[in-house]
């Protein structure tokens, strides 16, 4: 069965009630079985947990050639351009701190596959109670809309000793709580993301920042058909 991220975003969360589900994370070894208090590894169990559920409702995807490729799941068979689906996972209770990628890496990867503005991202939210996992929110969203400004950059990254690492997000879903706002479309994001990279000693005045930005607009027209708005 072939599904769109927002098609499968229906059947999963509207039509199979998936927020507010509860779950566990069990281990066993020699007859002993323990259940999970950490967060350490619900992320990647989630994911886990989608796959299979896709696949016991015998929907169409393919899986990158090694896990830390990108993205997570390819829903359109068809078209390498179309249908990239990420997964992230966060602590409902806490901001979320997930990484939507490695930033000299997600800047080489726009000038290869522009495209990739185009991804969607599948974000589930959850809380631990003991040893339960509650499904507390999902949302289907564009990077664009998760991401946003901070205080320092013009792109909110994990900066470490003044160098930014990963592209981080914003609260995106609590506006009255937050000083600053998701970007408002696609072309303010890669903005955002030349302006840091400006900002960044080590690459402000590199060959590559010189003319990323123009090359990946006009990629992405090319790649997609689509004007970058």
């Amino acid at each position: 069965m072939k599904l769109t991220a927002g098609q499968l975003y229906k059947k999963l969360v509207t039509d199979n009630n998936l927020i507010g589900q509860k779950g566990k994370i069990t281990f066993n070894l020699m007859n002993i079985t323990l259940e999970v208090e950490t967060k350490d590894t619900v992320g990647n169990l989630v994911q886990e947990w989608i796959k299979a559920w896709m696949l016991k409702e015998n929907i169409d995807f393919g899986d990158p050639p090694n896990t830390q490729d990108f993205p997570d799941f390819q829903l359109d068979l068809t078209d390498p351009k179309k249908g990239l689906l990420e997964v992230k996972c966060f602590d409902y209770d806490a901001s979320p701190n997930f990484d939507i990628a490695a930033f000299l890496a997600y800047r080489r990867s726009l000038l290869e596959y522009p495209f990739r503005l185009d991804s969607d991202y599948l974000i589930v939210g959850y809380s631990m109670q003991g040893t339960d996992i509650i499904i507390k929110d999902v949302w289907l969203k564009k990077v664009w809309e998760i991401c946003g400004p901070s205080e320092q950059w013009a792109l909110r990254c994990n900066v470490k000793q003044g160098e930014p690492t990963n592209i981080r997000p914003i609260k995106w879903y609590d506006n009255s709580r937050t000083t600053f706002k998701p970007f408002n479309n696609a072309k303010e994001f890669v903005e955002a993301f030349d302006n840091t990279q400006r900002q960044w000693a080590r690459t402000s005045r590199d060959a590559v920042t010189s003319t990323w930005l123009k090359k990946v607009i006009s990629g992405y027209k090319k790649t997609t058909g689509k004007v970058l708005i």
